[in-house]
């Protein structure tokens, strides 16, 4: 499976081939369009189409190519955002209510695997969070709070299933994992066994009303449709979600212990900020241990290749390892106060739906999104609608958050036009090296490939406008701005941009 990086997942040695059924027609109408075929995408599709609705998903690349086949797929009802935090800006009755989602999520997938009989990996396992100094354990109390108040299963523990000091901890059950691409592709074929139409290579460059009828429009054609769903993290063009949402960038190793007893049998995180988590995997009967963490703003570090050796030293460190077997890196975006945007786009039509903001949280906010989605086209209401809606905003929990945000997107758009630096010759650059640099009193995207052929792009995202940084653990051009993302040819890897860098001749 391709998806949105050089980098590869344990999760892509698959062969994904479903029947996509015949090609959509122009002069079709549908009741819903889904722009994207990641689990979000996906889960609306397949409920829609359970519940008699007519469906297009339309993907730019391919099924699972973007943050669905890179996560580690924790599946939890103990957040990113505490509890506590949650209680602080939106009030108890709604932090109780948003673990009512998390724990519906995983029933959702759980009902899932039993009705379509997928092979998956899903396993219920117990998760453990631990604070490693005073200054965590005082954080750990407040988690432990408020997990108790929303009425989860938490207790104190003695003992943790990683190998790493700690101070105090805390257990809860009702957590889970499982094998994400092997979960989309079955929820692809049932999608299409129950007659909807997935076409790929399709980017969809914007959505028009036409006196209620929603267009999609594609390079190749302009689809019809009465509801239109973004599945895609954030939607293309400038929207207030452009300010309401950062991107951020996760990195993660997959390890082979030469002891066998310290695979965890559980979920395990740590209080650190960023902080790290921990699962096993069992591939082909052979254990592999996931450790992610070093999470950074997307286009904030250039040399993120030393990021995977800050983590591998890291696992090194509490782990008796033979060998790293994976590493890969992957994409989210943060929500301005912590809860992800879910239902109908602001500023937009009635029928025309967004969700994005999942933090770290993607699988379990990807598969309740799909179905308060799929609730709100069908009967216009969900019971989670008002919590998770896109036009809020909640100002005690989010103001602060936005203002630093969208000063750092000011920043990024100003001083890096400013700071390039000056190539006298392009021998200065190594192979398979990409710099932002000014040449002829112009600043290009240079990237020297491992032939040592130049490659030059204007570092203009086409988005906004910022200037583009290098990733050279990825060898790709990432807009710090608003996280879209290029290959060193310029082609777009993923949005919110819909075009290319442009290319320069330097011969």
């Amino acid at each position: 499976m391709i998806r949105d990086s050089k980098t590869l997942s344990i999760w892509q040695d698959v062969i994904p081939f479903v029947n996509l059924n015949e090609s959509p027609n122009e002069n079709d109408d549908f009741d819903a369009i889904i722009i994207g075929a990641g689990i979000t995408g996906l889960t609306t599709a397949l409920s829609l189409q359970e519940r008699g609705k007519k469906c297009l998903i339309l993907e730019a690349s391919n099924i699972g190519y973007g943050t669905t086949s890179a996560t580690t797929a924790h599946l939890n009802t103990v957040l990113d955002t505490p509890y506590n935090a949650v209680i602080k800006g939106f009030g108890e009755d709604n932090a109780q209510l948003l673990a009512q989602g998390t724990k519906q999520a995983i029933a959702l997938i759980k009902r899932n695997i039993d009705h379509y009989k997928i092979n998956c990996d899903f396993e219920y396992k117990d998760g453990f969070l631990y604070a490693e100094n005073e200054e965590q354990v005082k954080d750990l109390d407040d988690i432990y709070d408020g997990l108790q108040k929303v009425g989860l299963d938490v207790s104190p523990v003695d003992t943790i299933p990683v190998p790493v000091p700690f101070i105090k901890a805390i257990q809860f059950s009702g957590q889970a994992q499982f094998h994400p691409v092997n979960y989309l592709l079955a929820l692809t074929e049932a999608f299409t066994e129950k007659g909807g139409i997935i076409k790929e290579h399709a980017l969809v460059s914007k959505v028009e009303d036409k006196n209620g009828t929603q267009e999609v429009h594609t390079p190749d054609a302009v689809y019809k449709a009465a509801s239109v769903v973004y599945a895609t993290h954030v939607p293309p063009g400038i929207s207030i979600l452009s300010f309401k949402c950062a991107p951020y960038r996760t990195y993660l190793l997959g390890v082979t212990l030469n002891d066998e007893h310290q695979y965890p049998e559980a979920l395990a995180y740590d209080c650190e900020e960023p902080y790290h988590y921990f699962r096993t995997v069992y591939l082909d009967d052979k254990k592999i241990l996931l450790v992610g963490g070093n999470d950074h703003k997307t286009g904030h570090n250039e040399n993120t290749e030393h990021i995977f050796t800050e983590l591998e030293a890291y696992i090194r460190k509490h782990y008796d390892v033979r060998t790293i077997d994976y590493k890969w890196s992957s994409q989210y975006y943060e929500s301005a106060d912590g809860l992800p945007y879910i239902g109908k786009y602001p500023g937009g039509n009635e029928h025309l739906y967004v969700a994005t903001g999942y933090g770290g949280n993607g699988m379990i906010f990807g598969t309740l999104a799909g179905h308060i989605i799929a609730d709100l086209i069908i009967t216009g209401e969900s019971a989670y609608a008002d919590l998770f809606a896109p036009s809020r905003l909640k100002l005690m929990a989010s103001f602060k958050n936005m203002v630093t945000e969208n000063a750092d997107v000011a920043k990024h758009f100003i001083a890096d036009r400013l700071s390039v630096e000056a190539l006298e010759e392009f021998a200065d650059l190594g192979k398979e090296e990409g710099r932002v640099v000014k040449y002829q009193e112009k600043q290009i995207a240079i990237y020297k490939d491992e032939y040592g052929v130049l490659k030059a792009l204007s570092p203009v995202c086409p988005h906004a406008g910022c200037i583009v940084s290098w990733n050279s653990a990825e060898k790709s051009w990432d807009c710090p701005c608003h996280g879209a993302r290029y290959d060193t040819d310029g082609q777009l890897l993923n949005g919110p941009s819909v075009k290319p860098l442009k290319k320069i001749d330097i011969s």
